[in-house]
């Protein structure tokens, strides 16, 4: 990695595409990802998965 880097010549927003459509990376597979978003009831998707995790690391955690 170099120590410095020049962004002079660089243009914002170069690769920005606002009709993306973002898709969550899931271990479980993305045909999950639909049923994960009917249960959550209004709870955003990253704050779910989010959730999900502390609850495993919880439970990693106890059985230490």
């Amino acid at each position: 990695m170099k120590d410095e880097y020049d962004f002079l010549q660089d243009e914002r927003g170069k690769f920005y595409r606002p009709d993306t459509e973002f898709v969550i990376p899931s271990r479980t597979g993305n045909h999950r990802l639909p049923e994960r978003t009917r249960r959550s009831h209004g709870v955003e998707v990253e704050q779910l998965v989010n959730d999900m995790l502390r609850r495993d690391i919880a439970l990693v955690e106890a059985v230490k």
